[in-house]
């Protein structure tokens, strides 16, 4: 779907790649409503816009499902009409093993990352079946495909966000409603400190990694594989490397990941 003069709601605009999104889709000419739990994040993306009148902003915490209900409601009654929603916004738990993960740390995790996803899909998808042409984006993650250690119900979280946006493709195939699943590799966000599992941010050197992707780079893909209308893609170097060792040979896969991330102090 052809981005340019269409209202897309995008997730999680406030910083890292939804920020991009945002700005990259207003460039486009699309008219983006976007959504964060971060007010001064949201504020500061409308500046970064020029004060767009093309962009909304909403406070809205997709963790909970009415307020993602009436977010939709409120927006579809505001401008008429919604083309797309690109799935974005998402955080990681902190760098532990399940069994010292608290319990409140997984709800979390999973009602950000799935539910928040589900709940909006849900809200949105009446109305987006109603549209000449719509389409939904989702974030998955190369940890949705293969384990990280001290990332366990992230991946998990993910993984379910990947299945639940296959079965849509699926129950969607025959409608005008297209639907892309996404799978990032390693990105230069703050999704650390964001997430309020740590005050770290990426180092230098991290952010300089050739297998790591410029949340620039990464919206710019995204956008392209939406306007494309590919069902599954990778980005990033790394994710497109490991899914084809994975795919191999998943044990291999898994312990490079294992000799990887157990090299880090996280």
């Amino acid at each position: 779907m052809r981005v340019k003069n269409k209202n897309i709601v995008v997730t999680g605009g406030g910083n890292g790649v939804g920020r991009e999104l945002v700005l990259q889709l207003l460039s486009k000419g699309a008219r983006v409503i976007t959504i964060d739990i971060n007010e001064a994040g949201l504020q500061e993306t409308f500046n970064l816009s020029g004060k767009n009148e093309m962009l909304v902003t909403r406070i809205v915490n997709i963790a909970n499902r009415e307020s993602v209900f009436s977010f939709v409601e409120e927006i579809i009654s505001m401008l008429g009409h919604i083309d797309g929603v690109i799935n974005n916004a998402g955080i990681i738990q902190p760098f532990v093993q399940l069994k010292e993960l608290k319990l409140e740390q997984i709800d979390r995790v999973m009602n950000v990352n799935f539910y928040g996803t589900l709940y909006m899909t849900k809200a949105l998808l009446p109305h987006l079946i109603t549209r000449p042409e719509a389409h939904i984006v989702n974030i998955a993650s190369m940890g949705g495909f293969l384990p990280v250690p001290g990332q366990s119900v992230y991946g998990a979280s993910k993984a379910a966000v990947k299945m639940m946006t296959e079965g849509l493709y699926s129950e969607l195939y025959d409608t005008n409603v297209n639907v892309s699943l996404v799978f990032p590799g390693g990105i230069a966000t703050d999704i650390k400190k964001n997430s309020q599992t740590t005050n770290e941010s990426l180092s230098a050197e991290q952010k300089g990694s050739k297998l790591i992707l410029s949340p620039a780079s990464a919206a710019e893909k995204i956008i392209k594989g939406m306007e494309k209308n590919k069902y599954r893609f990778f980005i990033g170097k790394d994710s497109k490397l490991m899914n084809f060792i994975y795919s191999v040979n998943p044990g291999v896969a898994t312990r490079m990941i294992k000799g990887v991330m157990g090299s880090k102090d996280h």
